[in-house]
């Protein structure tokens, strides 16, 4: 067993999980404690992410009671697992396709903020037609010798581990011949090169992967079969971004081995400097405003809040965060029934790149010139300034609104699929792979 779960604890309503969790934070909790302390305690007890399966650091829990231990922590403030790709991509992955042995030691790590990782998957030439990459990675003993270029790399700066797909076979068609491989970034073949975005800061990354190695040890879900596990990376990643409001710690902590200093630091400590940086700053672009009661705030703190054109757009992106939150509660649902998240994933996509752009049109609206204004001294200290430069980029990340409408049309309304004369040709003969090779 991966946790402490017993098979005797009864969670099955609302009132058991309350008295579980209540009972965890008295016998555990303790603001002293360091930060690396408390999340091995938690990751073990199952209570890092309750929804998740027992036998794999969680309690097996609908999201619903997960959301009744999620607001016992709430109370107390407590500190949750670190937040970003490794807990919402990777784990989920390789708890799907990974060996026991990579669930055991990768889950907890991630738990635990040991490993940060990355996604390692779009190239130049494969973002859309992502089965076209051409990075290969060559079978030399025991361990794969890489060679490619990835991009647009969230997060590759601070990344321990990779959720890397390359080619293993360049006979077989586009789509078979890929492996899915958790490759280890700090090592002299691979160079990552920030990419600065137009709103000045650098979220992604290009990474140059010259003679890189990977254990055979590290593929996750078998040779040749990383087109299958990279589906449910990027179908939990379509989740995620989908938005709706996620299950979760009031507060998390960091994760990655750059982070291990941060981890020595009490909880406490910990809690006390997030209080404090919640009071001020500027927010990140990525962090956009985009839900109705934040815009119907600044519309009143403005005197635009009477103001008919405004109250109608604030209304209507009200609307829409509330139905894509609720769209998101049915890709769960799907989730947790045994199956991966389906084509309500790519509605919350899509979902979320129109309501950024709402929410953008509605908040220049309610700030007019100011919105202008990307200081300290701007619409919320200037993150309006920002979401205006950064709302196209859902629309792209993750999947671009192209891909969602095609995965929608095929899988929902039954359309055909779009012609594609490579598809039983093998990889090497395209015109793609011969330039790789």
């Amino acid at each position: 067993m991966a946790t402490e779960t017993t098979t005797a604890e009864q969670l099955d309503t609302p009132s058991q999980v309350r008295s579980a969790v209540k009972a965890f934070i008295d016998e555990h909790w303790d603001p002293s404690a360091s930060l690396k302390d408390w999340l091995g305690v938690l990751a073990d007890s199952g209570w890092a992410v309750p929804q998740w399966p027992a036998q794999w650091f969680g309690k097996g829990l609908t999201n619903d009671l997960a959301a009744v231990a999620y607001d016992e922590f709430k109370k107390i403030n407590a500190v949750g697992p670190p937040p970003g790709l490794s807990r919402m991509l990777a784990a989920p992955t390789i708890i799907s396709h990974g060996t026991d042995e990579q669930r055991s030691a990768y889950v907890r790590r991630i738990l635990v903020g040991e490993d940060a990782w990355c996604q390692l998957f779009s190239e130049p030439g494969a973002g859309s037609d992502l089965a076209a990459l051409q990075t290969r990675a060559e079978l030399d003993g025991d361990e794969y010798v890489v060679n490619g270029q990835k991009v647009w790399t969230s997060g590759a700066m601070g990344s321990d581990v990779g959720m890397l797909i390359a080619r293993t076979d360049p006979d077989a068609v586009k789509h078979a011949g890929i492996t899915y491989f958790a490759i280890e970034m700090d090592q002299p073949g691979i160079e990552v090169r920030p990419l600065r975005q137009i709103t000045g800061e650098a979220h992604f990354a290009e990474v140059f992967l010259t003679d890189a190695r990977v254990s055979a040890d590290n593929i996750i879900g078998g040779l040749n079969n990383g087109w299958n596990v990279a589906r449910t990376t990027l179908a939990n990643e379509r989740v995620g971004l989908g938005g709706g409001g996620s299950l979760g710690f009031p507060l998390s902590a960091p994760g990655g081995r750059r982070s291990a200093k941060l981890l020595e630091q009490s909880v406490g400590e910990f809690v006390d400097s997030q209080k404090r940086a919640a009071t001020g700053g500027r927010v990140p672009a990525m962090m956009m405003v985009r839900n109705g009661e934040a815009l119907a705030k600044m519309a009143k703190s403005m005197g635009r809040d009477q103001d008919p054109s405004v109250r109608q757009g604030i209304a209507r992106v009200h609307a829409l965060t509330s139905l894509n939150r609720w769209n998101t509660l049915r890709a769960r649902a799907a989730v947790e029934a045994g199956g991966r998240p389906g084509p309500e994933a790519s509605l919350g996509k899509l979902m979320v790149s129109r309501i950024t752009r709402m929410s953008r049109d509605v908040g220049m609206e309610i700030a007019g010139p100011s919105g202008m204004l990307a200081g300290e001294d701007g619409p919320l200290n200037g993150a309006l300034a920002l979401q205006f430069l950064g709302a196209p980029a859902p629309s792209i990340y993750g999947g671009s609104d192209e891909v969602q409408h095609n995965i929608i049309g095929e899988r929902v309304l039954g359309l055909p699929r779009e012609p594609d004369a490579s598809k039983d040709v093998p990889f090497r003969s395209l015109r793609t792979g011969t330039q790789s090779q």
